[in-house]
């Protein structure tokens, strides 16, 4: 399914719609402030799973990041230093992903890993869809290097692919090539892992 949904204002319509389907174990497609991506409720662990398998990734071996609404109540999924708190607030919403260790509010698929990628996109849509789930929601970037752009950032042609693996493709406009800039806060001795579109 496609949805057509405006950034600049989200029709409480069409998201309620997407909500229903993340509340149900659904995987979405969603624009974010750098590449469209793919996502479910956080929470729930059989969708976690699901996506994982889509993308071919072991949960217990890589990192899993999640799109909160805002920093307030970020401490129920991260431990967050005073340093790093700080250094979030500057910089988000924006377009990069905060490394963070887990704390005990995540599921269990999350903790074998001990951190987790945060992330506060500058984008109304999926701002919006966390929010009205109150819960974050599960983020990986359907960008891969070797594909071609069009598929990564034409809404149609995301639908395309991947109509049906996914429950729902957002329609959000065209998406950005160049990821988010991913900082490890594990540690107050920040490092910048992966130079994107974020500048610290």
């Amino acid at each position: 399914m496609l949805i057509k949904i405006y950034p600049e204002n989200p029709n409480q319509k069409e998201i309620d719609k997407v909500v229903n389907v993340l509340r149900d174990g659904g995987l979405v497609i969603y624009p974010t402030d750098t590449v469209y991506a793919m996502g479910c409720d956080a929470l729930n662990v059989r969708a976690v799973e699901r996506i994982c398998q889509i993308k071919g990734i072991n949960p217990q071996k890589s990192n899993l990041s999640i799109i909160c609404y805002d920093l307030s109540n970020i401490s129920a999924y991260a431990k967050v230093s005073n340093a790093a708190f700080k250094l979030m607030k500057k910089h988000l919403p924006g377009p990069f992903t905060f490394i963070l260790p887990t704390s005990s509010e995540l599921p269990k698929i999350y903790k074998s890993r001990k951190e987790v990628g945060i992330r506060v996109p500058d984008n109304n849509i999926i701002r919006t869809l966390v929010q009205a789930l109150g819960n974050p929601i599960l983020t990986m970037s359907i960008h891969d290097e070797d594909e071609l752009i069009e598929y990564s950032t034409d809404p149609e042609l995301i639908h395309e692919k991947y109509d049906r693996q996914v429950d729902v493709v957002i329609d959000g406009g065209y998406g950005e090539t160049e990821p988010s800039t991913v900082v490890d806060c594990t540690t107050d001795d920040f490092t910048i892992v992966r130079q994107g579109k974020g500048e610290l």
